[in-house]
């Protein structure tokens, strides 16, 4: 049997940041969906919560998965279900893209507090100000 503990914090956002997620209470089903979802496909999700046009959510990875396949399951079956129950007017979608960073066992909480106060942070700063900050302070390279 092995032993793991490796923290990632995921954030992708919606296909042309469009801003579908446009209620808190919305964004609350989505979240908790994404959340209880997860658990159900064996990702171990530990914290969930975004914004209008992004989500950011916390796993606890396995040996079996990998950040692709973590991202597509999440991302598509979310998206399937927004789908299926019409909560928005139009077809919704993620985008392709997805940011991933690890995240060490010391700054779990931080991370958590961070993505509790998106509603908070979001008044301040748009998405695309947070994805520059994203891409600066951890290097990210693109690979397709």
């Amino acid at each position: 049997m092995s032993f793991i503990k490796v923290y990632i914090h995921f954030v992708w956002s919606t296909k042309n940041r469009e801003q579908f997620l446009d209620t808190p209470l919305l964004r609350s089903e989505v979240w908790k969906h994404i959340f209880v979802n997860g658990h159900e496909k064996g990702i171990a999700v530990d914290f969930v919560n975004g914004y209008s046009d992004h989500c950011h959510c916390l796993v606890s990875m396995n040996a079996e998965q990998t950040l692709a396949q973590i991202a597509q399951l999440l991302k598509r079956e979310s998206s399937f279900w927004i789908n299926k129950n019409e909560l928005t007017e139009r077809k919704f979608a993620w985008q392709k893209e997805f940011y991933a960073v690890s995240v060490s066992e010391s700054m779990l909480e931080k991370v958590r507090n961070y993505l509790k106060n998106q509603e908070e942070h979001h008044k301040e700063k748009s998405f695309d100000q947070e994805e520059q900050e994203l891409i600066r302070k951890f290097g990210f390279t693109k690979y397709d």
